[in-house]
């Protein structure tokens, strides 16, 4: 697999990312459907033997066990060296003040913390889950900046929020001296493009990589629109991402599938070809909880759609109220 810039920074990560949400203790969080430890072994092994290099976490992801696990398995299957490490923090991780939120107390303590969980002395990707409004945005970038400063990351990442918002953290950083965001981790697919307003041409113009979540709208782009799955029955976040313009979403789905059946493909494949191909996209970040999930990822970065089979994924799209933040 080909490996590619985080924008303008040094951090070098695989096309494809895998995220990592998938996998975690059932019985820990509010995530069900999660692989456990030897569930999930397959799919990190796979993923090392096909190049991918970069591993996308979250504290929060099964109360912690999801950075358990991805640590675990990487030194199984690789050397620390070779891989990037992603994790987030914000979410609610333990009672109170430092047990969440975006404060200088709270950002501390939860690096230690997902440094001990993930089994190692550095994250190469360090990033805010979410914008903390209760907490002054030069209180939150400046810890962050002592968190890089000290060896435990070596580079920023944020996730979605408006742009105002980002543009704030990232002008802050500037006028402070502090280490600015390498990436924006936000949710981007044929079904939700509202970031191609404001955020992706800010990330463009300022060198900043975009490594989208939900890059096959939650798999809605992989399946018959009706069908369901055992994730889809218990994912209440999901739940709240599409409940607007199911017509236009309806007939999105369908012109995928037309095109995979085409080009004797997957549907998944075609989804994350288009946002492979999208300017300011530097690599999608990918859930696998079947083999052919991570196989349908390896093999969408060489597919090459053509502009005419672009123009029809694109055509039917309709304004959608932007969710997720």
């Amino acid at each position: 697999m080909d490996s590619i810039r985080l924008g303008t920074s040094g951090l070098e990560i695989s096309r494809v990312v895998l995220g990592c949400m998938s996998y975690g203790d059932p019985d820990r969080g509010n995530h069900a459907w999660t692989l456990g430890l030897d569930d999930t072994r397959p799919f990190f092994r796979r993923a090392v033997e096909a190049g991918i290099t970069t591993f996308d976490t979250a504290n929060v992801y099964s109360d912690g066990s999801s950075e358990e696990i991805t640590g675990t398995l990487l030194k199984e299957f690789a050397r620390r060296e070779d891989v990037v490490i992603a994790t987030k923090v914000h979410g609610r991780m333990g009672p109170g003040t430092n047990g969440s939120g975006l404060s200088r107390g709270a950002i501390m303590t939860q690096i230690d913390a997902s440094l001990k969980r993930l089994g190692t002395d550095y994250v190469d990707l360090y990033q805010i889950h979410r914008f903390d409004p209760s907490v002054p945005i030069a209180e939150t970038m400046a810890a962050l900046h002592d968190v890089v400063k000290s060896g435990k990351a070596r580079y920023l990442g944020a996730s979605s929020m408006w742009t105002w918002q980002f543009a704030e953290m990232q002008h802050t950083a500037d006028v402070e001296g502090l280490t600015r965001f390498a990436s924006m981790q936000d949710q981007y697919s044929l079904l939700m493009r509202e970031e191609e307003r404001e955020m992706h041409p800010y990330c463009l113009e300022t060198g900043v990589g975009v490594i989208p979540w939900s890059p096959l709208a939650r798999g809605r782009l992989t399946r018959d629109w009706d069908a369901t799955t055992a994730r889809s029955g218990t994912d209440e976040f999901g739940r709240t991402l599409f409940r607007q313009a199911e017509e236009a979403d309806r007939r999105i789905v369908d012109v995928v599938a037309r095109i995979a059946d085409e080009r004797g493909v997957s549907r998944a494949q075609v989804a994350l070809a288009w946002v492979l191909a999208r300017p300011a996209v530097t690599a999608p970040i990918v859930g696998a909880t079947k083999a052919e999930h991570l196989d349908d990822a390896i093999r969408a970065e060489e597919l090459e759609l053509t502009d005419e089979e672009l123009e029809r994924l694109e055509a039917e799209y309709v304004p959608h109220t932007p969710t997720g933040f």
